[in-house]
């Protein structure tokens, strides 16, 4: 793992790509996962520095006004971004940095980090995807209309994506994530 790497883990609300991050982390703890900043509330049981950097609005924008941010979006009503330094700190050092964000920045990350692998995880059906949302629990019929609607322009996407991962069985999308990761180079 000598070379730096940027890896980009984007994917609808409720596909499961969080899960499939902490299964891979847990497997590869030498990856690194940039922690993001966000203007949202912590959840039961989230610490700030560990799961998120939790940061007013007043300080996310004094955050993107000095161009700290690698990429940053909005979703649900927050903002999420990831610190710049941080990343290229880790990089730099031989790392390999996952980022686990939403399109809007996976865009952004396009033209600042062109040879970033970029992964999109797919839910096997939009069907499939509103049971796993539902089945969460955490929101209401608005919100998961909203989450719904949006996926769906999330997935038209897909294929600006370097690969393209199906999480209809967990284990294999976490090990076709593996193989995506640590195939060996051909030349």
């Amino acid at each position: 793992m000598g070379t730096g790497r940027l890896i980009v883990l984007t994917g609808p609300s409720g596909v499961g790509k969080g899960t499939l991050l902490k299964s891979l982390l847990k497997r590869h703890p030498e990856l690194c996962l940039s922690i993001s900043a966000t203007t949202r509330n912590p959840r039961p049981g989230e610490v700030n520095g560990k799961d998120y950097y939790f940061v007013s609005p007043q300080q996310f924008d004094v955050l993107v006004a000095q161009d700290e941010l690698l990429e940053w979006a909005e979703f649900a009503g927050n903002r999420y971004g990831t610190p710049r330094q941080s990343v290229l700190e880790a990089i730099q050092a031989g790392k390999w940095v996952i980022l686990e964000i939403e399109l809007e920045g996976a865009r952004q990350i396009r033209h600042t980090f062109p040879d970033a692998m970029r992964i999109f995880i797919l839910p096997p059906s939009i069907v499939e995807l509103e049971y796993r949302i539902r089945n969460r629990g955490q929101d209401s019929e608005g919100a998961i209309a909203r989450r719904l609607k949006r996926a769906e322009e999330e997935i038209n996407a897909a294929n600006e994506f370097d690969i393209q991962i199906i999480n209809d069985d967990f284990d294999k999308a976490l090990d076709r994530i593996e193989s995506t990761l640590f195939a060996p180079a051909v030349c």
